[in-house]
């Protein structure tokens, strides 16, 4: 009886060291198709180098990482349905997204199974504003950090302008156009006029109509509150139009693979936004950026984009969080996170406690001349940063987000 009782002992130690070592899995919900792929590409590139790095550095509580990934094609039906499965494939916390409905979509669902969910590219005010909850945290800054700092640049060299919006029509879409018409003081529709584009699903047609209709206007600068694979195929017909020739053009929110897509050539002085660029570690003086832009550019020879490295970024989030509250629980992460402070690819960073935005420095930036780009060895080197502005300045007050939760009948904490 002993000898039996010493074996089954022995056997349910060893069950549970074997199910210890498991692989701790995480949960890439990103856009493989559709027209943000570029973008999802780059956040699983990001995030299989930030895993590759952690498990040579011991995993997570004596755990190796795995990526376990699911196509959303930025459809947030389809991203639901990726979080249920992911969910109950054992995934410890969640993360992607480079559309916002897909981001606050999932974010909802993953709640429901006690899961976190970290936005990677989700620009739009609610993910952090009136759709924020207790289970999402967003990596990346929000629309109305993105039109302060676009705003003061446009209102110093480009003051008292008439403005034309195309918008993608959908949440993103909509409270970043939003937030840029309060900044620049295009806020009268009349005076400056846009147009809605469908999302996802926009036509060249759609496109050619509404882009003749700015070109037929008085506007003197153009905004495209566009993204991904929408932009590109807007910023063709405006070159087609003469619209890049005799007006200014905004795009809120840029990324390297949009302008890769397009050619540097067409994109040649757009103006946008950036929460990163692979110059920012020098900039900002980052040893831990420029070894991650290093890494990245050896394993993929080419320069890592704010989508990559806000996926890899996130994964060291998360694997710190996890080390810090020494568990995997969710509400241990979340205590962890929240009010965190730290410094990782650029200068200091802080998870904000009231409403899990990432707190940090957006820069307006400028694509650079065609003859400029191609004299960096990877020729990708496309943005000059024209502006800067800390999160302090940026970020909505704690006083303005209340005012938007309760205009929404959303209760003022997180729930």
């Amino acid at each position: 009886m002993q000898r039996l009782t010493a074996t089954l002992a022995l056997w349910a130690g060893l069950t549970a060291c074997a199910q210890a070592a498991e692989p701790i899995t995480l949960g890439l919900n990103y856009p493989r198709t559709g027209p943000y792929k570029e973008e999802g590409l780059a956040q699983m590139r990001g995030a299989l180098l930030a895993i590759d790095e952690l498990n040579a550095q011991g995993g997570v509580l004596g755990r190796s990482l795995r990526l376990s990934s699911r196509d959303s094609a930025s459809r947030p039906a389809k991203a639901e349905r990726n979080v249920d499965k992911l969910a109950r494939e054992g995934a410890a916390m969640l993360f992607g997204g480079s559309s916002s409905a897909v981001a606050i979509a999932s974010g909802q669902r993953a709640a429901t199974h006690g899961l976190l969910y970290f936005g990677t590219l989700t620009y739009s005010n609610d993910t952090t504003g009136k759709n924020a909850h207790r289970y999402m945290f967003r990596e990346c800054n929000n629309a109305w950090m993105s039109a302060r700092v676009l705003g003061q640049y446009l209102n110093q060299h480009l003051p008292d302008q008439r403005y034309f919006y195309v918008t993608a029509d959908y949440t993103w879409g909509h409270t970043t156009e939003d937030s840029l018409r309060q900044t620049t003081g295009s806020a009268d529709s009349g005076k400056h006029p846009g147009l809605k584009v469908p999302f996802p699903g926009a036509r060249l047609a759609d496109y050619q109509d509404v882009l003749s209709q700015a070109a037929a206007s008085n506007a003197q600068v153009l905004a495209l509150v566009l993204f991904g694979e929408d932009l590109v195929r807007a910023m063709r017909i405006a070159k087609d139009l003469g619209l890049t020739e005799r007006m200014q053009i905004v795009a809120p929110n840029l990324t390297q693979s949009i302008i890769e897509q397009a050619g540097p050539g067409l994109m040649e002085g757009v103006l946008g936004t950036e929460p990163w660029t692979w110059r920012v570690p020098k900039l900002e003086q980052s040893a831990q950026g420029e070894a991650f832009v290093n890494a990245f550019s050896q394993r993929y020879a080419m320069y890592p984009s704010s989508s990559a490295a806000s996926a890899y970024s996130i994964v060291y989030q998360w694997a710190d969080a996890a080390r810090r509250a020494k568990s995997l629980d969710s509400e241990a992460l979340i205590k962890a996170l929240e009010g965190h402070r730290y410094q990782l690819l650029k200068g200091p960073q802080e998870w904000r406690a009231f409403d899990h935005q990432n707190l940090q420095t957006v820069y307006a930036v400028k694509v650079k001349a065609r003859a400029e780009v191609l004299k960096d060895p990877l020729k990708q080197d496309y943005f000059e940063i024209v502006d800067r502005l800390d999160a302090n300045q940026a970020a909505p007050s704690l006083a303005e987000w209340q005012a938007e939760r309760r205009a929404a009948g959303q209760p003022l904490t997180l729930q």
